[in-house]
């Protein structure tokens, strides 16, 4: 949380550099941006810790309804600049999640960024979201191995980097006036029908030539 808090601030901070605004965000439209809510709730939900049984498919069908909602949130603005990035690394993120039932945590990680008290939890097995890594998991680069020593003390994995990357970029360019989305037609711009203001009508039948007249004249 400490490091997603720092993301964004550092964030606005730059965005103000550049000459950005907070009022721009006023202009950025998301669809179905309750989605996003949804789906970080869900990961926010006490679950089971069990490696197997009843416990675990709960864990992972909680867990899989929020990467599938948070994807699909991603998707469906993949115009707004810095989504796609939000994208891969939410993928990357889900794929590790369900291969081996929660995101693995390096033990080196840990010890480097400081969190000795998480590791001990982990140790003992007590973690739902988050276990330690062992030999029998997959996919172990893409876990929770990139250690962020203190005062932040957080471990993150690859797909953090390309979310949190994501992330900054959207704040920045937003703040910029610049989301990527495409601008609606302005009203009577693109089409005039013969109901719209200004339209013309369809063309009628051209009028008769001109007949000559030889008024006051004598052969």
């Amino acid at each position: 949380m400490i490091l997603f808090l720092s993301i964004i601030l550092l964030s606005v901070l730059i965005g103000y550099l550049v000459g950005g605004r907070l009022r721009g965000f006023e202009r950025l439209h998301m669809r179905y941006w309750w989605l996003a809510p949804i789906g970080l709730g869900l990961q926010a939900l006490p679950l089971p810790d069990a490696r197997h049984g009843t416990d675990f498919l709960v864990r992972m069908a909680v867990l899989g309804a929020s990467y599938l909602l948070l994807l699909l949130f991603a998707g469906v603005n993949i115009r707004i600049i810095g989504m796609p990035l939000l994208l891969v690394g939410l993928a990357l993120n889900a794929v590790v999640v369900i291969a081996t039932g929660g995101m693995p945590v390096s033990r080196h990680a840990l010890v480097v960024s400081g969190q000795t008290e998480v590791l001990k939890l982990l140790t003992a097995d007590e973690g739902a979201k988050h276990h330690l890594m062992t030999a029998a998991d997959s996919l172990t680069p893409l876990a929770d191995v990139i250690p962020i020593p203190p005062p932040v003390g957080q471990v993150a994995s690859v797909g953090d980097v390309f979310v949190y990357a994501g992330l900054a970029w959207l704040i920045v360019a937003v703040m910029r006036g610049r989301t990527g989305e495409q601008a609606p037609p302005e009203e009577g711009r693109w089409y005039r029908g013969k109901h719209r203001p200004g339209s013309a009508g369809p063309p009628g039948p051209e009028p008769p030539p001109a007949v000559a007249t030889t008024l006051g004249t004598s052969p």
